[in-house]
């Protein structure tokens, strides 16, 4: 590959498995002169960077909890200094598995918080250096699910958090556009991560990451406002959304639970 086509500098939290890693390999593959990624587990996230490496990007990675504000806030700070930063993709994600007390605000704490941890200090970044190359525009993409299309009793807080990751991504598309900001949000299905690894339920339209990876960064290059995918299971989240409630509890209560 021509080093001229490497233009983008990457960012993606959550990068040691599945989604995550997947897009890493991905813009490894295809755009990226710099990534920025990181994950809680050392031995899989040093993995992951050194097949980046392999691919002929530079690649730096840090073991770091989304969670944690002020840490968060440094290290893409940092990482913009040493490369001005064009995308970044809040991708950090947990199950909750069991809805007890401590796994459902540790849910929200990582799904949700740790989307704001990386938006927030994006955002400012973007505003105080923009970018004005139209093929390095600046980008922040934000994970969510079709899960968050509607609450759903077989993982209330995983809907819950997903469904707000939506809800703020789509806002802040509408703020942040005549700022010359883009923001994409994305909304899978089921794709072969960690999380649905533990999965007991039926998975219709399974994806593998890579797959996956691939939408996502075809629907970024086109600035798509919701990146969703597969097709069918997107459109029966959605008509679910619009359901009167008799009906759309009738359906629900019907879903399989996790074991």
């Amino acid at each position: 590959m021509n080093d001229t086509s490497r233009q983008n500098n990457i960012l993606i939290t959550g990068a040691s498995s599945g989604i995550g890693e997947a897009l890493a390999i991905y813009y490894a593959k295809t755009s990226a002169k710099n990534l920025y990624i990181c994950g809680r587990n050392k031995e899989r996230l040093e993995e992951v960077a050194r097949k980046c490496k392999e691919l002929g990007t530079e690649v730096e990675s840090k073991i770091l909890d989304v969670t944690n504000r002020e840490e968060m806030k440094n290290w893409i700070e940092s990482s913009n200094q040493k490369s001005p930063l064009n995308i970044v993709i809040a991708n950090a994600g947990v199950g909750t598995v069991n809805e007890t007390p401590d796994s459902i605000y540790n849910t929200f704490n990582i799904n949700l918080f740790g989307v704001l941890n990386t938006v927030l200090p994006t955002v400012e970044i973007y505003r105080q250096n923009p970018l004005t190359s139209a093929s390095r525009r600046p980008t922040i993409v934000l994970l969510s699910s079709i899960a968050g299309y509607h609450g759903l009793a077989t993982c209330p807080s995983y809907s819950a958090s997903k469904a707000a990751v939506k809800a703020y991504g789509e806002a802040l598309r509408v703020k942040l556009k005549p700022e010359g900001i883009n923001v994409n949000v994305v909304c899978p299905g089921f794709v072969r991560s960690r999380i649905t690894d533990q999965n007991t339920c039926p998975m219709p339209f399974f994806m593998e990451a890579p797959e996956a990876a691939k939408a996502i960064a075809e629907g970024i290059k086109q600035d798509k406002a919701i990146i969703s995918f597969p097709f069918p299971l997107r459109f029966a989240a959605w008509f679910g959304s619009i359901l009167p409630n008799c009906i759309s509890d009738f359906i629900y209560r019907k879903l399989p639970y996790k074991a």
